[in-house]
């Protein structure tokens, strides 16, 4: 398992590279009163090609990610979202049964634009389900670490832009 020594994570990661927002627990402890709330990362699919050359289905095993809103557009919807926690995404190859628990406890500032493209400013490692020509990525399940900014386009086309650090796809070690 893959592991850096940041201490948040971004449910976001899988919200919104690879599913969708699920419900949450309670946030930590340290975290009540303090604007923080929960940002839960929810199990996706992915069918054979979409990212690996298999069927993929990928679920948390630790999701302690909050978010905290740090400014918000004119009609009050946020343009600036701090996110931070553990998460652990147990990706499956769903033909073999074999599995990879990345680590995905990375931290960020999510600048949101009005024309729903986003900036992600990130340290630490991020999962990013990749389609073909979806990125300047390969396709993949890519589990990114380090220092880099990551635009997405209002389209869903994402560029990652590294000042230092590596990518790993996670198709590789499961397939």
């Amino acid at each position: 398992m893959h592991r850096t020594t940041a201490v948040s994570a971004l449910a976001l990661t899988t919200v919104l590279l690879t599913g969708v927002p699920a419900t949450a627990g309670p946030p930590a402890a340290s975290d009540t009163g303090t604007g923080w709330e929960p940002a839960p990362t929810a199990p996706f699919d992915a069918p054979a090609g979409a990212r690996c050359d298999f069927p993929v289905h990928g679920e948390p095993v630790v999701d302690e990610v909050v978010q905290k809103v740090l400014a918000t557009h004119p009609d009050g919807s946020p343009s600036e979202i701090a996110y931070r926690g553990a998460l652990v995404i147990r990706v499956s190859n769903t033909d073999t049964g074999a599995f990879h628990d990345a680590d995905a406890s990375g931290s960020a500032v999510v600048d949101y634009h009005a024309d729903g493209s986003q900036r992600w400013h990130a340290v630490g490692p991020v999962l990013a389900g990749i389609g073909e020509d979806d990125s300047n990525l390969p396709r993949g399940e890519q589990l990114i670490d380090g220092v880099y900014t990551l635009d997405i386009s209002a389209t869903g086309y994402k560029t990652l832009h590294m000042i230092h650090g590596s990518t790993d796809n996670i198709c590789a070690r499961i397939g």
